[in-house]
């Protein structure tokens, strides 16, 4: 499994922009292999980060070359003062089950 950790400061958004990342979430919702999101927000940075979980790079693949990520990449300037993405490979996952999870059963811990 991977994980996409896209990380952004707020800028202006405008209506093209609510289209448009509505629009990659539902495509994103539709690959195979998709198995969830979270969002966070560091209300003393401002920062959001959004983490996509995924059963395979393919599965990733396959978003960030679509057509509609390609062209939300391209405008990204005009509705964020800047971004980071993280991918990463997950090695294990465990929890008490006290809380929904994208992952929740899905690994098991590094080791066992």
């Amino acid at each position: 499994m991977y994980t996409a950790t896209f990380t952004f400061a707020k800028g202006q958004y405008d209506d093209e922009f609510y289209a448009l990342d509505n629009v990659i979430a539902q495509i994103a919702k539709s690959i195979p292999g998709y198995l969830g999101e979270e969002a966070w927000e560091n209300h003393e940075t401002g920062l959001v980060s959004n983490v996509y979980y995924w059963e395979s790079m393919e599965a990733l693949q396959a978003l960030m070359k679509h057509p509609s990520h390609i062209q939300a990449k391209q405008r990204q300037s005009r509705w964020l003062n800047g971004y980071q993405v993280v991918i990463a490979q997950v090695i294990g996952t465990y929890g008490d089950g006290g809380i929904t999870h994208p992952l929740a059963g899905k690994a098991s811990p590094p080791g066992g």
